[in-house]
């Protein structure tokens, strides 16, 4: 870096924080398989629950069909809102930049913990506000960190998926709630905590992260932070991959035939953890022409191979999708733990590579508003998810073969958009040998205007 600009430690220090504000508060929402457990523990919804023949000891252990309903519920909200609000949010990033945007998401995610901390069993209601809240605060938070890939040049791509894998992994911050818990601890003591954690935001936004956005490429000199104002410019969910035949944690007494069923609730949340090991590989895939001894050129000749890079990585991604769709469709309980392990390349593979293919296809400048369409189009898809257990449950009468079948049909059409994306490098590099441009140029070759990334 020229001097003044942010030195190496100071980008390592954005970098590796970063890394930990995703990797514990941005995704927290899908974890809600393990919070449920502590939800119905402590009785929330159980007053939907009618009166059995059995003990009363037994029936506030087992919970019913409302309880359950309204848990999911919850889920389907507030992952809907995950993605949903993340179109409206990218607006915002994009308009008035990263301390705008991180703190709406600062506010947002300290409402929706101090919600939970002072919900009880006879406001569960406050459950619905909360979820969605944290949702909408951990992906506006990615959403602002996804950009500090821009520091690190030839490794962008990795560090956005890195990011993304630490979205994912952040689930299991619901499951070390379910540990304390389980030892003793209180939810609204756990939940103060991460309230208190916003402190940790703040921090972050006020020195570690730009005011506006961090440009790319880079400038000589570039600087951000409080020294430098003005001068720096995310399922399928959880319920959607539970066969609904399969009983879940919302599902199952808490005693009795518990630790079986618990067993692949932790195995679950779990495997979320490796999320964050397994984003980097589909980086090193779309960085992967960045590592050779030639230097990667510049301009529109750069552009076109980081496109041509991405069409191996969509291809690997759907490869990914069609097999996690066909392993959560075999009715075996023991091939779920293959499925919980799909579940995390794919939806690490999807997220990352879909966040890195943005930046790499389009000008950064409108970064925030396609990711946050993207997310929105997920959002819609993800509230078929309600309709689509309904189904299985109403005319299916439990048996969700025609359901997975149907989903895996939609997924092959997912192969369409690494051949439409081939067709258009082709195009690109049509265009570009007519007009005169090598598309191997030498090092320290002129290339023509750099064409929009």
């Amino acid at each position: 870096m020229a001097g003044g600009g942010a030195g190496l430690a100071k980008r390592l220090g954005t970098l590796l924080s970063g890394l930990l504000e995703c990797g514990v508060f941005c995704g927290v929402i899908f974890g809600w398989a393990s919070l449920v457990f502590v939800l119905k523990d402590l009785n929330y919804f159980r007053d939907l629950c009618q009166p059995t023949n059995t003990s009363h000891n037994q029936t506030s252990q087992t919970g019913c069909g409302e309880q359950d309903e309204q848990f999911s519920l919850v889920f389907t909200i507030g992952s809907f809102m995950n993605n949903f609000m993340t179109f409206p949010m990218g607006f915002i990033f994009d308009r008035f930049g990263t301390a705008t945007a991180r703190l709406i998401a600062i506010t947002l995610y300290t409402g929706g913990t101090l919600l939970v901390a002072f919900s009880t069993p006879e406001l569960a209601v406050l459950l619905f506000p909360a979820m969605s809240m944290l949702s909408v605060g951990g992906i506006l938070l990615i959403l602002t960190n996804m950009q500090v890939g821009n520091l690190f040049g030839k490794y962008r791509s990795i560090i956005i998926t890195l990011y993304n894998g630490a979205f994912d992994s952040s689930s299991a911050t619901f499951l070390i709630v379910k540990v304390l818990y389980g030892h003793g601890l209180s939810l609204k003591a756990m939940f103060l905590f991460m309230a208190a954690c916003s402190a940790w935001h703040l921090l972050r936004t006020l020195f570690l992260m730009p005011c506006t956005r961090i440009p790319y490429p880079l400038p000589p000199g570039y600087n951000y932070g409080l020294r430098c104002p003005g001068h720096s410019k995310s399922y399928r969910t959880y319920e959607e991959k539970r066969r609904p035949e399969v009983a879940g944690p919302e599902e199952t007494p808490l005693e009795g035939s518990a630790p079986r069923v618990s067993t692949y609730t932790n195995a679950f949340a779990f495997t979320q953890l490796c999320g964050v090991l397994c984003a980097p590989w589909n980086g090193l895939i779309l960085d992967r022409h960045k590592r050779g001894k030639t230097p990667r050129p510049e301009g529109a000749l750069g552009a076109l191979a980081d496109l041509r890079a991405s069409v191996l990585s969509l291809v690997v991604t759907v490869v990914q999708c069609v097999l996690f769709s066909i392993c959560a469709a075999v009715p075996v309980l023991p091939v779920q733990f293959a499925t919980f392990m799909l579940q995390v390349l794919s939806r690490s593979f999807l997220y990352g590579g879909n966040a890195a293919f943005l930046a790499i296809a389009f000008p950064p400048q409108h970064f925030g508003k396609l990711y946050g369409l993207a997310m929105a189009l997920s959002a819609l898809v993800a509230l078929l998810q309600y309709p689509c257990i309904a189904l299985v449950r109403g005319p299916l009468h439990g048996d969700p073969f025609y359901v997975n079948l149907g989903l895996i049909a939609v997924v092959l059409v997912a192969f369409v958009s690494p051949v439409v994306v081939a067709r258009e490098c082709r195009r690109r590099a049509k265009e570009l040998g007519a007009a005169g441009t090598p598309l191997a140029a030498p090092p320290g070759a002129e290339t023509p205007t750099e064409m929009p990334h």
